[in-house]
Formats: structure tokens, sequence, C-alpha cells
């Protein structure tokens, strides 16, 4: 079984300390370890290649000019995205 997670980050340079808390979050709540991580191997997560080698993960990087790998991205974005909009109201729930 696949998941996908996404976090948004209000500073590039929060990459390290985000990543590190996320994973302490999935190997607790799901007793399981990361195997992949997919980035765009832009500039913040050139330092986090080193740190996912000592850990064993994998480090998948998005292909530029790849309209294939860009448009899965994009379709999963906005599906997320319209989902999180979605939600509240079918709760009734304020935005």
């Amino acid at each position: 079984m696949q998941n996908i997670y996404g976090i948004i980050l209000l500073l590039q340079n929060y990459v390290f300390s985000t990543f590190h808390n996320f994973q302490v979050f999935v190997e607790r709540q799901f007793s399981r370890k990361i195997k992949s991580v997919q980035t765009d191997w832009g500039g913040e997560y050139r330092k986090l290649n080193s740190f996912l080698q000592t850990i064993c993960i994998h480090h998948k990087l998005i292909c530029p000019h790849t309209h294939e790998q860009n448009d899965t991205v994009k379709h999963r974005h906005r599906h997320i995205v319209e989902s999180s909009l979605t939600l509240p109201g079918q709760c009734s729930a304020p935005l």
C-alpha cells in the first residue's frame, strides 16, 4: 500500500527539521519506515540527500521537463486541494 503525503513549508530552510519530524511521526504512527522520497532536487533538498542516504531512504528525483511526472504531481496536488476544500462543506463545518 502506497501513501502519499504533502507537507507545506513556510520557509525553505525548514526542510530538514520538517522531514525529520515527519519521519518520527510515520515511524510511531504506522510502525513503518519511509522507503522513498521524491523531490525536484531544489537547493533545499540537496542537504537532505546525505541524511536520506545514511538512513537508507531512496531519494527519487523528478526529471525536469517531463510532462508525465509533472502532470502526475499536479493532478495529486489538485486532488488534495479540492478534497480539503470539499470536506468542511460536507460536514457543515465553517471554512
